[in-house]
């Protein structure tokens, strides 16, 4: 196993249990009083999570793996760094309709996941407990890649809506070209956690920089907009050193990417303005719902310009995913714990988690019970350390400067795979 073989094959398509109904229950009594505030520190009833940790869900980047696969073995640099906006386009599409929240991960918590399938192993590691930050390190199995950071989502609540900011840089390295690719992921609202049918969007800013060329793409994640014209669409380009736009990007983080040269991306705007504008009716305006924030229909799916290169496209969920926290294919197999993973595993793995491990199975009691143990234990442990002047010595990861952004970051030291977990923390 320490050669990086998987613990097992086939993988799992199915959690042991469905999830439970989240209807009996009032969010709006935890979270009238916390309008405006951050949400770290509040506890939330164990109904709403999702039986994942942060650290499994920070694993989901991987998901289109080939994508990276992909840039490898492009020799022209534009064309990488479109097959890289795919892939950190395809990085947040797993959140789609994924309302349950993850459990916070604990300090000195870890998870590990090796896919020979798609090339990869990861480790990542809870660093930090106020602010929570997780630290994750991939390195490709053939020596390729590496694409790692450190997370510090920034959660506040807007009275109808749960907002999370994922602060933190993410640093995809391609040794065969030399380069080294930076961007932050886009901010993500919950909406309706009080009354009515949660939904999702992803908005703002994503600027992925080549270091190496000085190229750079910029996405737009746009907002859904009054009456969800613009829902998950997502536009960008791609400028080269000397700030010519060389392609346009264009899709939808739920669905697909396409790119195209921007001449005929602008003359196809003008065409399509000069037709619908005169012809197609403007909406009326809706009666505002003083209730909930109605999900808009989602329109058609994306209309491609003719001439357009397919970068991405999402992969279907499993058809019993709206039963099981709408988990994609990749995300039923992330706290599979097989017969003999165990003897394994580090001591500090999110799959020995035993509140996660109950949920997963159903018990909702339990877990609630193991949730409140294992947050009393870590606050026990941490006053234990306060008493004795003592600071938390992180494990696997150490602060230091990302090299190519110059801002600070969480580094991996190396060594997990060598298996030597003897001083490994007591967390569970």
């Amino acid at each position: 196993i320490s050669s990086g073989k998987p613990f097992f094959c086939p993988l799992r398509s199915s959690l042991p249990a469905p999830m439970f109904s989240r209807n009996d229950f009032s969010v709006w009594s935890i979270l009238k009083k916390c309008i405006g505030l951050e949400l770290s520190k509040i506890t939330m009833p164990i109904v709403f999570n999702e039986p994942l940790s942060f650290l499994q869900r920070i694993s989901e980047y991987m998901e289109h793996t080939y994508l990276i696969q992909k840039a490898c073995s492009q020799s022209d640099s534009i064309e990488r760094m479109q097959t890289v906006a795919a892939f950190a386009v395809s990085a947040v599409a797993s959140q789609w309709d994924r309302t349950g929240k993850p459990f916070n991960p604990l300090l000195g918590e870890t998870y590990e996941l090796t896919r020979e399938d798609q090339g990869f192993r990861l480790i990542s590691e809870q660093v930090s407990h106020h602010p929570p930050i997780s630290a994750f390190h991939t390195e490709s199995l053939a020596g390729d890649f590496v694409f790692h950071g450190s997370i510090y989502p920034k959660l506040k609540f807007w009275g109808k809506s749960v907002e999370a900011e994922p602060k933190g840089t993410i640093t995809l390295e391609l040794h065969k070209h030399k380069e080294a690719y930076t961007w932050t992921n886009p901010f993500c609202c919950v909406h309706n956690i009080i009354l009515g049918k949660l939904w999702i969007e992803q908005y703002g800013t994503v600027e992925i920089v080549n270091h190496s060329t000085g190229e750079k793409c910029v996405l737009n994640f746009k907002p859904c907009g009054m009456f969800g014209k613009e829902l998950h669409r997502v536009e960008g380009y791609i400028q080269d050193k000397s700030k010519k736009k060389c392609c346009v990007i264009y899709g939808k983080w739920t669905e697909c990417m396409w790119s195209v040269d921007p001449q005929v991306y602008e003359a196809h705007r003008k065409l399509e303005k000069r037709g619908t504008t005169d012809t197609r009716k403007q909406k009326q305006p809706e009666a505002v719902n003083e209730d909930a924030d109605e999900m808009p229909e989602v329109q058609e799916t994306v209309a491609v310009i003719p001439g357009s290169t397919l970068l991405w496209r999402i992969s279907s969920r499993p058809p019993h995913s709206a039963e099981m926290y709408n988990f994609t294919n990749f995300a039923m197999t992330l706290n599979e714990l097989e017969p003999g993973m165990e003897g394994v595993l580090a001591p500090t793995d999110c799959r020995l988690r035993p509140d996660i491990r109950a949920m997963e199975n159903g018990n909702i009691d339990e877990a609630s019970i193991e949730k409140e143990r294992l947050e009393e234990k870590q606050r026990a442990s941490r006053k234990e350390r306060a008493k004795d002047g003592e600071d938390w010595s992180t494990r696997w990861f150490q602060l230091g400067t990302n090299p190519y952004t110059g801002s600070q970051d969480w580094l991996y030291t190396g060594g997990y795979f060598d298996r030597k977990y003897t001083d490994c923390p007591d967390i569970y």
